[in-house]
Formats: structure tokens, C-alpha cells, sequence
């Protein structure tokens, strides 16, 4: 289509969308990729072969519309949670969808929406505000402390100021690393309650790598608190797209008023039970990545970097002058981390060992540089 150039701004697209960027991280072609907080290692052969016979099973009934609810694929999701997460849910507990941002934008059409808010304690998860501009939710960027914890009482004057329809916690938290004890979460479900009362959602997308047990206990007897999680990280299946949630059966009612029709495909359903078949074989993955967590926090201090404690499988470290140069700097020797812009910092993916030697050894190098 040829003639005059036009761009979003010419369009008639929402004022609240103007002079905005999407959301996304460099892909560059470098031999070491650390940017994105995938799993480097690739889904064992036998779960490959169970993927494609599951999805070789699906694809006889291609001409059917998936199964609209996922019972089959809410149940197993269930039994993991109930398995892994020390505390028992059900099928009626659970909601699935195409990512865990997808469980999110439906929370947000459901919860949020114009007229309404949703808060969260920044740095944090970008996607949360940009799925609240995208649903016409009101963003309030709430505090951190300079270690980049919650503050509980700080965090809970906010709630108490704005009264937010949905409130964000997200632990462990994204870019820092940090994560959140189950008392925090506690007060500030209080703190949200009186304020409106408001949706709470815990979003645990990186809490398999944590240190501590998740939060899902915290849902029984709280209707208003959501657990969202993710099998892009842990489950090692970031192409796969599939995310969820825990909570009182009448969120997961709730949701299904906004969520598209046939919304999860077949396929995608086949693929996340034969993952799920596998969930030991995966989690052993997770342990070694937990282990390559923990050198590279031991390694970068080592170095004379300053490092967030880490619950997740990245690492946050700095300080740089100009963090964006540093990113450039390490670029060099062939290795991609992310610049979140959080001022004088980077964050970097554990990878396999390899990877993270790699890096290691151009953050040494980078530290002699800036030593000289």
C-alpha cells in the first residue's frame, strides 16, 4: 500500500494510547541471550514425543471447537498447585488462558476497567500497567523502599489513599528479584478490604525458583485474593503460552464473563497435559537453575557488584553511572542482559553454566574497565 505515511498517531486510537511504545525486550542474534527470563534448557525428548503425540490426538478433531472450559487441563493444573503449593484446590478453583498476561487482562475487564484503578509497587512487572492502560484501568504506581522491598506501612497508605479497584503484588518481583512473606500480603489484603473492598492478585510467575513457598495458602477464606502463575518459566514453555490462576470459584466464574470464546486451542491444551505429565523431570530443571541463581549472586559480589537478594531465575546487580552503556558494554563480549531502566542497574537471566560463565566473564571485564 503506497501514498502518504501514516502513523499511529494519525490514527483515531485512544488518547491514553498516544506516544506509547509496546512492550518488549531487544532479540538480538548474540551468542549468549539472558534477557528474557527464559529456561535455556530445551524440553527432554520424551516429553517432545508425548507433546506430539497428544497434539497428533487433538489434531483428528480440528474441525471441532476446543473444549471451552478446559475441565481436563484445570484439573491437572489443580492437582500441580495442590501438589506443589501445600494447600488443596480444585478444578472450580482454577482459570487458564494464553499466557499469564491473558489471566491478567481478563482480571483487569473484569475487575478494573474505565472509572476504576489498579495499583502496584514499582519497579515491577511493566505488563501490569500497560494491561491496565489497555483495559482503560487507571495506573497508580505505588512505592518501594530503595532496597526495592515493600514497605508495608508505606504500601498501605497508598491503598488506603486510592482506594484501587485491583491491587498488584507481585512476588517474587520482576526486574528485582525480591520476594514477599505471606504477612505482607496479609496486611495489605486487609488495607485493600477496608479501602473499597478491592481484588488482590499475587502474581507468582517466577515463585517455583524462590526460597520460600508460594502463597496460595492465602486464598482459603479470602474471595478477593488471586494467585496468578505462569508454565513459561519453571515448565520451560515460554513458546507455549499458557498461564493461570488460583482463587474462590467465583473469581474463575467472573472471568469467564470477558474471557474470548474457545479461547485456549486444542492444541495448546495438548501441549501444557503432556508438560504437565512431566512436572518432576521439569522441576529438576528448575533446581539446577536455582543452584546457577545463587553462583551468580555469589560471584557477582565477589566481583564488587551490588546484588538484590534473588527469589527468582534472574539476578538484579549495578550500580553503573549509566546503566544502558553497561548494557552496551557487556553486549560486546557477546552476552544479552535487560535494561529494565531501573537507574543503575541491569538484570541478567540464569542460564546454563556455560551461559553464565560467559557472562561472568564479561562483567569481569567490564569491572576492570571501569577499574582503569
Amino acid at each position: 500500500m503506497t501514498g502518504t505515511a501514516i502513523g499511529i498517531d494519525d490514527l483515531p486510537v485512544r488518547d491514553e494510547l498516544r506516544g506509547k511504545s509496546p512492550y518488549g525486550a531487544p532479540q538480538l542474534d548474540v551468542p549468549v541471550q539472558l534477557n528474557t527470563n527464559e529456561n535455556p534448557y530445551p524440553l527432554p525428548e520424551p516429553l517432545v514425543r508425548r507433546i506430539a503425540e497428544r497434539v497428533a490426538e487433538a489434531a483428528r478433531t480440528l474441525n471441532r471447537y476446543p473444549d471451552r472450559d478446559a475441565v481436563e487441563l484445570r484439573t491437572e493444573l489443580a492437582k500441580y498447585l495442590t501438589r506443589t503449593g501445600k494447600h488443596p484446590v480444585g478444578m472450580e478453583n482454577v482459570w487458564a488462558a494464553n499466557g499469564s498476561n491473558e489471566v491478567l487482562q481478563q482480571l483487569l475487564q473484569t475487575f478494573g476497567g474505565p472509572g476504576r484503578t489498579a495499583i502496584g509497587f514499582e519497579p515491577s512487572y511493566s505488563m501490569h500497567s500497560l494491561i491496565a492502560r489497555g483495559t482503560g484501568t487507571g495506573w497508580i504506581s505505588g512505592p518501594r523502599n530503595e532496597d526495592f522491598r515493600l514497605d508495608v506501612e508505606a504500601a498501605a497508605r497508598a491503598i488506603a489513599e486510592h482506594a484501587p479497584d485491583v491491587v498488584f503484588i507481585t512476588s517474587p518481583n520482576n526486574p528485582t528479584g525480591t520476594a514477599v512473606d505471606a504477612g505482607t500480603v496479609l496486611a495489605l489484603y486487609e488495607a485493600a478490604q477496608e479501602a473499597k473492598p478491592s481484588l488482590v492478585v499475587v502474581d507468582e510467575a517466577y515463585v517455583e525458583f524462590s526460597h520460600r513457598d508460594s502463597l496460595l495458602p492465602l486464598i482459603e477464606g479470602r474471595p478477593n485474593l488471586v494467585i496468578s502463575r505462569t508454565m513459561s518459566k519453571a515448565f520451560g514453555a515460554a513458546g507455549l503460552r499458557l498461564g493461570y490462576l488460583a482463587a474462590h470459584p467465583a473469581v474463575v466464574d467472573a472471568v469467564q464473563l470477558v474471557r474470548l470464546p474457545y479461547h485456549l486451542s486444542a492444541v495448546t491444551q495438548a501441549t501444557a497435559l503432556a508438560a504437565l505429565e512431566h512436572t518432576d523431570t521439569l522441576l529438576g530443571y528448575v533446581e539446577q537453575l536455582k543452584a546457577e541463581r545463587d553462583r551468580l549472586v555469589a560471584e557477582l559480589r565477589a566481583i564488587g557488584y551490588e546484588v538484590t537478594d534473588s527469589d527468582a531465575n534472574f539476578v538484579q546487580f549495578g550500580t553503573f553511572a549509566d546503566a544502558h552503556t553497561a548494557w552496551q558494554q557487556i553486549l560486546a563480549h557477546g552476552v544479552l542482559v535487560r535494561d529494565n531502566g531501573v537507574p543503575g542497574r541491569l538484570r541478567v537471566t540464569a542460564g546454563t553454566p556455560a551461559e553464565n560463565d560467559a557472562f561472568l566473564e564479561a562483567v569481569r571485564a567490564l569491572k576492570k574497565e571501569q577499574q582503569a
